[in-house]
């Protein structure tokens, strides 16, 4: 019998030490999920979930307030996120509901939510006047605590240099099903169902993966192919990766793993050029896969420079 039990993984996050941070900013347009801000002076990782451990805000901070640590992790939880959140003030609170919606996250807003209705009698702040400034979007979070205006930053990378960059958000919706794929001018639609795609930005936990069927391809793939989008893309979500290129790849592993474990992806096509380097990315599949407590099938397909399938198989 195959064993569904969901078991921890390890994942990767940052610390904050609040007695070091001095609130000076330099880690904030580093974080390309947008997970961090500085509230009431104060560097605050306001979602775990969108945190993906790259560290990358680290070496921005010249007090060493920030650290990376492994620890062994069950799937996202936002009862337990919101018991730490409310213990660091409503205006933390207000900041990763806000990070919620902006990242169309709605089943754990809705969690969040209704954690502070049902504890609103051991809460040091208002629920309502919580959820009035996430869902009206009221300028800063100081409704709640006796905070200067100046005190509170709203910062993070999406906004940090001008303007909302949507490079980084995590959204999904829906191809256009209005036409045939190849409407009457030969324009191709598009058949892809969420963004980001590139393994480093992509979020296991968003709700677009959830039983979904898979494809992880190699960034070349939908170059080489012409009908990439129709014959591959269509009805899956999407991954992109370069086996050789790319650094850090230990986090793709335990990326797939989370998307096998608690996504629980259906299937898993994974679609790689014909060159050598190019069969890692298979490899990042199988250990994923092997490593995980449920299984999936995977599909290799490889493809030649000239869009050809060379060969595709159930591995």
């Amino acid at each position: 019998m195959l064993n569904l039990a969901v078991k921890k993984m390890k994942r990767q996050i940052i610390r904050i030490d609040e007695e070091k941070c001095t609130g000076c900013g330099d880690c904030i347009p580093e974080c390309h999920e947008g997970a961090l801000q500085l509230i009431d002076g104060k560097a605050q990782l306001i979602s775990d979930l969108m945190c993906d451990g790259l560290g990358t805000c680290l070496g921005h901070c010249p007090e060493g307030a920030i650290t990376l640590e492994e620890r062994e992790a069950e799937s996202y939880n936002e009862i337990v996120v919101m018991e730490e959140m409310v213990k660091k003030g409503g205006n933390v609170v207000i900041a990763h509901l806000k990070h919620l919606k902006e990242h169309n996250e709605a089943g754990y807003l809705k969690e969040g939510e209704q954690y502070l209705w049902d504890n609103k009698k051991v809460l040091k702040f208002d629920p309502k006047e919580v959820m009035k400034a996430v869902h009206n979007h009221l300028p800063g979070h100081n409704l709640l605590e006796k905070t200067k205006p100046e005190e509170i930053q709203m910062v993070s990378p999406h906004t940090a240099h001008g303007g909302e960059c949507p490079g980084s958000r995590a959204y999904a919706f829906q191809p256009d099903q209005s036409k045939t794929i190849t409407d009457t001018k030969g324009d191709t639609r598009s058949q892809l169902t969420h963004w980001p795609v590139q393994m480093h930005l992509i979020n296991p936990n968003a709700p677009h993966f959830q039983g979904s069927d898979l494809l992880l391809s190699a960034d070349c793939v939908a170059y080489a192919m012409g009908d990439f989008h129709a014959s591959f893309l269509k009805g899956k979500t999407l991954v992109i990766a370069c086996p050789k290129l790319d650094s850090n790849m230990e986090i793709y592993v335990e990326k797939l793993k989370a998307l096998v474990e608690h996504a629980k992806i259906n299937t898993l096509t994974v679609m790689k050029m014909e060159v050598p380097c190019c069969g890692g990315i298979l490899q990042l599949a199988q250990i994923a896969t092997r490593d995980a407590s449920r299984k999936v099938p995977i599909k290799s397909i490889t493809i030649s420079a000239q869009g050809e399938i060379l060969a595709e198989d159930w591995v």
